[in-house]
């Protein structure tokens, strides 16, 4: 489906109205239920007989949360855990933080021993009863986006911790030292600028290409702006090779090929550091990266202003139209085998309402009643890109993508790299097709 975000903040400012008018849906709302007066009292008179009150759930104990945030361990995360605290005395949270996410969490969520919150990894939608805790009792069901993504047969497991969109996010300062005065609306021009930033003695792009993860846009969402179809990761079940040079996928990472052939990534590709990249964005070192909107706080606090780092639509073609992806992250999961299940479920509804995390890691909330603070999405909503709001994963897809042990990053990386980029797309369209025949889809 497209919309344009102007239309999503229409929603959010709608449904924020009508939070505020409508009726409380609490479940501590429909405990008083009457009861049928029993056999010869006077049903007039009779005092109607009401249920007891549910339970306060017990929320106590001490609780873990893995995440990917490396750079918040021994800061934010100090404070939410004294916040929680403060507004669940017998409880304790602590963090645990990893930097592979997705293989990392796959495999402890396998061997039956893992943290009580965490990031659902890509897993079927159909295994997610197999290790994580319903949350529709959580009261939040109406009041997110995304509300299926992590769902099965009617049931949430899983609810983003934000919505986010891909771009480039700039150092202006770079780009005013290059000579680049305006930013760039079609890929000739984007190359273009990129050449002016490498001649200024910058790194036009920062890739991040070791950490293998930073690399997921060329592999998905610039693929999908790229073919204007929301569907199109799922549409490789109709064929046995989805992988072509003249497609999307092949067009998406041509793009970052061509981009390391130029030398507009870094020096040594091989040899590049996350949290320093965010450095080097601020001081202006490097110039660009293709990534979400989450990214931006990241890099201010890195060392620049606000007013100095923008955030534009990615130019795929020379169309002069701009496709964007609105999707949500990583998702909150709770351990169904958790030991304290009603504290794990009540950090992720704090984390939703009252931690600021969305605010602070620069997202889109996911509650339909909050809205973004975010100052750089009003200059990338400046350029009225047409957006494309992702859908649900099939479960036949996510399941061949596993059994093919295909890793998208993996894809790019040695797609970028390759004497014959061909050959990889090869060996990939072989490793997906005997997978499907496996599985017989």
């Amino acid at each position: 489906m497209k919309k344009t975000f102007t239309s999503l903040l229409s929603v959010m400012m709608l449904s924020a109205a009508l939070t505020a008018c409508g009726g409380n849906n609490n479940a501590a709302d429909n405990t008083a239920a009457t009861q049928e007066p029993a056999a010869g009292t006077n049903a007039t008179n009779a005092p109607a007989a009401t249920e007891a009150p549910a339970a306060e759930p017990d929320i106590s104990g001490t609780i873990t949360f893995l995440t990917n945030r490396t750079d918040m361990i021994g800061k934010e995360y100090d404070d939410y855990a004294k916040r929680f605290k403060e507004k669940y005395p017998n409880a304790d949270v602590k963090f645990e933080a990893i930097t592979d996410l997705d293989k990392t969490t796959k495999i402890r969520i396998g061997s039956g021993e893992f943290p009580d919150v965490v990031l659902i990894p890509t897993i079927p939608n159909s295994d997610l009863p197999t290790y994580f805790a319903p949350l529709d009792d959580l009261g939040l069901n109406d009041r997110i986006y995304f509300k299926d993504f992590k769902s099965y047969e009617g049931k949430v497991y899983g609810i983003s911790v934000g919505a986010t969109t891909t771009g480039i996010v700039y150092n202006k300062k770079a780009f005013a030292d290059a000579g680049i005065t305006e930013v760039p609306k079609t890929l000739d021009e984007f190359y273009a600028a990129s050449e002016k930033l490498k001649a200024a003695g910058k790194v036009a792009l920062a890739s991040n290409f070791k950490d293998q993860w930073t690399l997921y846009p060329w592999a998905s969402e610039i693929p999908t702006t790229i073919s204007g179809n929301a569907n199109l990761n799922n549409e490789r079940l109709n064929s046995d090779a989805p992988y072509q040079m003249d497609n999307a996928y092949g067009q998406g990472m041509s793009i970052i090929r061509n981009m390391y052939e130029k030398g507009y990534l870094e020096p040594d590709v091989n040899s590049t550091n996350w949290e320093q990249s965010k450095k080097d964005v601020a001081s202006g070192k490097f110039a660009m990266y293709i990534l979400g909107n989450w990214v931006i706080p990241q890099v201010i606090e890195s060392g620049t202003t606000s007013d100095n780092i923008g955030f534009f639509p990615f130019p795929y073609d020379n169309s002069g139209k701009l496709n964007v992806t609105l999707a949500p992250d990583w998702a909150y999961g709770v351990n169904k085998n958790s030991k304290h299940l009603e504290t794990a479920k009540a950090f992720v509804k704090w984390m939703l309402e009252d931690s600021g995390f969305d605010d602070f890691g620069g997202f889109i909330p996911v509650l339909k009643d909050k809205q973004p603070t975010v100052p750089q999405l009003a200059e990338f909503n400046g350029f009225n890109p047409t957006y494309i709001e992702a859908v649900t994963d099939d479960p036949a897809t996510t399941e061949v993508v596993n059994k093919a042990q295909i890793t998208k990053e993996a894809v790019v990386q040695e797609f970028v790299l390759a004497k014959d980029p061909q050959k990889i797309l090869d060996k990939y369209n072989t490793a997906w097709a005997k997978a499907k025949k496996a599985l017989g889809k």
